[in-house]
């Protein structure tokens, strides 16, 4: 299983998707995880709403295995219910 995180400094949305991210990545063997700082790689809202496929108004966008499945908070349920975590 591969995650891309889409977030920005300073947001603490995206501060959890990523701990999430970095303690499933040491939990599991099947889990890897890349984070995009969307400032630092000059990606805009607009360039985000084209890979999401959808309008975007916050960050994180967080995509498993290419596949959209939303913010932080659609992150920490797919974990709980998918990945065994919080259990």
């Amino acid at each position: 299983m591969f995650v891309v995180i889409f977030g920005r400094p300073g947001c603490p949305f995206c501060v959890r998707a990523k701990e999430l991210a970095d303690k499933l990545k040491e939990e599991r063997d099947d889990f890897n995880y890349r984070y995009v700082d969307i400032h630092a790689e000059g990606i805009s809202k607009a360039d985000l709403e084209k890979t999401v496929g959808k309008p975007v108004e916050t960050v994180p966008q967080i995509f498993i295995d290419q596949e959209h499945i939303g913010g932080c908070t659609d992150f920490e349920a797919y974990a709980k219910e998918n990945l065994g975590l919080f259990q």
